[in-house]
């Protein structure tokens, strides 16, 4: 069957399986930001933006993506590297492998809660795992990153 997409502001067609889930259908078109994790939405590694809104990739099946728009790292750039800039300042940055999702999700917030606290952060974030860091100095990167956005409104 065939799907319809706004994807990182592009129309796009796609041809898809009955059950099949989205992160297997942007991974063969080689939107390869969206990572593999555990396959069960535990990891939060898979996660896009459906409609402005994270959601983790694994478990959206293609179909249900119809007639929506989806942003993957791609389609934020340009607040991804402000961010990743944040993340180097506070060495939040290790590995890399949730820093697409971390993005995408961090990029949600802002659209949502500028000023978030951080305990709204830590609540906003609650599904994108990272196994490599505390979590401290991502927080640190994100408040950063909120105040920064917050001082060139």
């Amino acid at each position: 069957m065939k799907i319809n997409i706004k994807i990182n502001g592009q129309n796009k067609t796609f041809e898809v399986e009955p059950g099949e889930f989205m992160l297997d259908v942007l991974r063969r078109n080689n939107y390869l930001s969206v990572r593999r994790g555990c396959d069960n939405i535990s990891c939060g590694v898979c996660t896009i933006l459906l409609d402005n809104k994270p959601v983790p990739s694994c478990s959206l099946l293609a179909a249900k993506a119809n007639n929506h728009e989806i942003t993957t790292v791609e389609g934020i750039q340009v607040e991804a590297e402000k961010l990743a800039k944040c993340f180097g300042e506070f060495g939040a940055d290790q590995c890399g492998f949730c820093n697409p999702s971390m993005a995408l999700t961090v990029y949600s917030l802002k659209q949502e809660n500028v000023n978030a606290t951080e305990e709204e952060i830590k609540a906003y974030l609650v599904g994108n795992l990272c196994r490599c860091t505390g979590y401290v100095s991502q927080h640190q990167a994100i408040k950063k990153y909120l105040g920064d956005s917050n001082e060139n409104s």
